[in-house]
C-alpha cells in the first residue's frame, strides 16, 4: 500500500510495535526514513536498523529496543508534528525542548536531519518533524 505520508506511516508502525512489544518492524525504504531511523539509533531509542530487499521493495528493519524485566517500550510516544498539509518550521531561536530536554524534536535541516540539540548546537532552523520521548 502507497501511502502520501511516510514519515507518518514510519512512526505508526513503530507505534503499533511497542504496543504489542514486537522485537522488531519493517518500514518502506526513503531517504528520509532512513535518516530518521539513524537519528533515532543515535538518541538511543531504538536497538539497530538495517535494509532488506531490491528497488522498489526495500524496507527498513528496526530492531526496537525495551528496559526493564516488564519490558516497557524505550519510546513512549511518536508525534507527528509537521503535516504534509500543514508543514511546522522553526528557525534557531524557537527551537522547542520536548519535556525539558528529556525526548527529542527530529528537525528536516538544509543541513540533513537531526535533532533539535543538534540543530540548536549548529544555529539553523527547520521543519519539525516529529517529537520522541
Amino acid at each position: 500500500m502507497a501511502t502520501n505520508d511516510t514519515i507518518s506511516d514510519m512512526l505508526t508502525r513503530i507505534r503499533n510495535a511497542c504496543l504489542v512489544r514486537q522485537s522488531s518492524t519493517h518500514v518502506p525504504t526513503t531517504r528520509m526514513t532512513r535518516n530518521i531511523a539513524r537519528v533515532l539509533k543515535e538518541e538511543g531509542f531504538i536497538e539497530d536498523f538495517q535494509e532488506i530487499g531490491e528497488g522498489i521493495k526495500r524496507q527498513l528493519v528496526i530492531s526496537l529496543r525495551y528496559k526493564g524485566k516488564a519490558g516497557r517500550p524505550i519510546i513512549r510516544t511518536l508525534k507527528r508534528v509537521s503535516k504534509p498539509g500543514l508543514r511546522v518550521y522553526t528557525n534557531r531561536k524557537e527551537m522547542p525542548r520536548v519535556l525539558g530536554g528529556i525526548g527529542i524534536a527530529i528537525i528536516s535541516t538544509s543541513q540533513g536531519i537531526m535533532t533539535d540539540r543538534e540543530a540548536r548546537r549548529q544555529g539553523i532552523g527547520g521543519e519539525i518533524l516529529c517529537y520522541v520521548w
